[in-house]
């Protein structure tokens, strides 16, 4: 799978290993940034990952920041972004099989790294269910 990535300077060392372990399990995996820890503005690196699930030159993403809201709320602006954000395994699950996340967001202030694996993990084995949530995501974008 062809996945983007992006942080802001809270999650950057998650970031950092979590393309570390992807690439290792095969995944090929685009850094949207940031490109360090210095304090940075998440709209900036969220934005260039949204735009790049949109058009398809990545399949889906991850995001982190300290809590998560700031990414997903930003990534969310976007018509053909469904981010979600998931802090535990069950929500990661959901996240996918409920609302078809094809961001998933990470609060790296508030999680352990072991854990962050574990909802990407989750997230990307998951299917989306379809059905009734189906029906429900098609009344989400704003027309």
């Amino acid at each position: 799978m062809k996945l983007g990535i992006a942080s802001d300077h809270a999650g950057f060392e998650y970031k950092q290993k979590l393309i570390s372990y992807l690439t290792k399990k095969g995944h090929e995996v685009v850094d949207y940034g940031t490109y360090s820890t210095d304090s940075c503005d998440y709209p900036d690196y969220a934005h260039a990952l949204a735009n790049a699930v949109e058009s398809g030159e990545v399949e889906n993403g991850i995001a982190l920041c300290g809590t998560g809201n700031g990414v997903a709320l930003t990534l969310n602006k976007h018509q053909g972004i469904r981010a979600g954000l998931a802090w535990g395994t069950e929500i990661a699950k959901l996240v996918k099989q409920h609302n078809n996340a094809n961001v998933l967001v990470m609060p790296a202030r508030f999680i352990s790294y072991r854990m962050a694996v574990e909802l990407v993990k989750v997230w990307m084995t998951t299917e989306f269910e379809g059905g009734r949530h189906q029906r429900r995501l098609d009344k989400v974008p704003v027309k």
